[in-house]
């Protein structure tokens, strides 16, 4: 693969992360805004873009495999520019997260188009590399979006955000055009119309309920009932999918122990990761009363880990096999975490940023060897699988962080975060969500372990072989 091609793929995955994690420095703003959103509102507003991200995100890498990767790509980059355009043309919260969840479709055509060509124009013996590559973009992307919307929030406005993306979005499209090479399609690849919408259901379904949660009371008929549709419609999928002569995602791929770890991790992971975005910008701006700018770039001690980190464990899982890297990564984030939810207003930022290194360290750490498991799985014919498979359970676990965070901070805290005396109390609740978030993350990862319980070192899975290319 060119170096310029590569270049324009990253660049499209780091926009597509970002707008998952920029709305979070401008919830004060919105929150204050004319729009009045609800806090069930503001956390739609950063769902919305997730859970279709999420939905669609397997739906998506079929369509690609089908009808083309690249007009995929530069579809995908339409829909999310539309989406911003709309999102900054809101007059209210119901279309904002309408633009939201039209550009989170446009994000799950681009991300796994962006993996699934570089996986199929990268020789395996560097496809380990290339992959950590595509991971660091991703993670980048999200710490990218937390400062450009520091920014926007310091400076412009909310809608400013949006707005700049159009020209973003219109160049990167030009640039696919001209950079990125066409790769074979296959007109036999799977795509499930009934299949993906019961998929996106369930996942909206849990989602409403987590979310609505608190509003509405953990036993009332509304919650009970999303959280049941959620079950049915999973369980119709997967007896529907079992009988399919084409299923979208045929559950009987995870009979593989390494495929569940690693989609599982993946999804732990990013559960970890997105909770702190959420929480963050809130924390920095109400209770150490930092600017919006400058609370986005105090997430910065987050680059270290993810930039220096990932070669890293790419190359501790050759030596020893995925085990230590993903176990060592998934408890540090989880330690993290549990640090980060001991900050208060009088916490030195200097302290804060040591612990935002140390999950930084850890997702570093794991990303890699995650990713790799879950492609390596299957063949690089089904590279649009393996990469909407990888890219859903990272956007499924982000969904549900912020979901999960975000729940039981608004169950804690019914203040107004905005008053400087009620700092305290705000504090108390963001850390009983964070530890709640760490609990269930260490539960995951013991999991995962169990999953890569025997693996050793060496490159393992028909993609890492090269096998099944077409």
């Amino acid at each position: 693969m060119s170096r310029p091609a590569l270049l324009v793929l990253c660049a499209c995955v780091l926009l597509a992360q970002g707008m998952v994690a920029a709305v979070n420095l401008l919830i004060p703003q919105l929150a204050a805004s004319a729009l009045h959103p609800s806090p069930g509102g503001l956390l739609w507003t950063v769902d919305a873009y997730v859970v279709v991200f999420a939905a669609l995100l397997i739906p998506a890498g079929a369509l690609g495999d089908r009808y083309g990767r690249k007009g995929a790509l530069l579809a995908g980059l339409g829909l999310f520019t539309a989406g911003a355009a709309l999102s900054a043309l809101a007059p209210g919260p119901a279309v904002l997260i309408a633009g939201r969840g039209l550009s989170g479709a446009g994000a799950a055509l681009v991300l796994p188009a962006t993996m699934s060509v570089l996986v199929r124009l990268t020789p395996p013996e560097r496809r380990a590399q290339a992959l950590a590559t595509w991971t660091l973009s991703a993670g980048l992307g999200g710490l990218a979006g937390n400062v450009f919307g520091g920014l926007a929030g310091e400076f412009l406005t909310w809608r400013a955000l949006f707005w700049g993306v159009v020209p973003l979005g219109a160049l990167l499209a030009l640039a696919v055009a001209l950079a990125v090479p066409r790769t074979p399609s296959r007109a036999d690849a799977a795509v499930d119309p009934l299949g993906a919408l019961a998929l996106a259901g369930a996942l909206f379904a849990v989602v409403h309920g987590i979310i609505e949660g608190p509003s509405y009371g953990w036993s009332s008929l509304r919650v009970l009932g999303s959280f049941g549709a959620g079950a049915v419609l999973l369980a119709a999928f997967t007896a529907y999918a079992l009988r399919a002569a084409r299923p979208l995602l045929d559950p009987r791929v995870f009979a593989s122990r390494g495929l569940r770890a690693g989609t599982l991790g993946i999804g732990a992971a990013f559960f970890g990761l997105f909770s702190l975005f959420f929480v963050n910008a809130q924390y920095l701006q109400y209770a150490k009363g930092f600017s919006p700018a400058l609370a986005g770039l105090a997430i910065v001690p987050l680059t270290v880990g993810m930039a220096v980190v990932p070669r890293l464990g790419a190359r501790l899982a050759q030596r020893t096999g995925p085990r230590l890297p993903v176990g060592a990564g998934l408890f540090l984030i989880a330690a993290g975490l549990l640090l980060v939810s001991t900050a208060d207003r009088g916490t030195p930022y200097a302290v804060y940023g040591c612990h935002l290194l140390v999950l930084s360290v850890g997702t570093g750490l794991c990303a890699p060897s995650l990713t790799l498991t879950v492609v390596s799985q299957l063949p690089p014919h089904q590279a649009g699988l393996g990469s909407g498979l990888n890219t859903a359970a990272r956007e499924i676990g982000a969904a549900l962080g912020v979901a999960v965070v975000g729940t039981v901070l608004a169950s804690r805290f019914h203040g107004n975060p905005a008053d400087p005396g009620q700092a305290a109390a705000f504090t108390d609740a963001m850390g009983v969500a964070l530890r709640t978030v760490a609990c269930v993350l260490l539960v995951a990862a013991a999991a995962v372990l169990r999953g890569f319980r025997g693996s050793g070192p060496g490159r393992t899975g028909a993609a890492a072989r090269g096998e099944g290319a077409s």
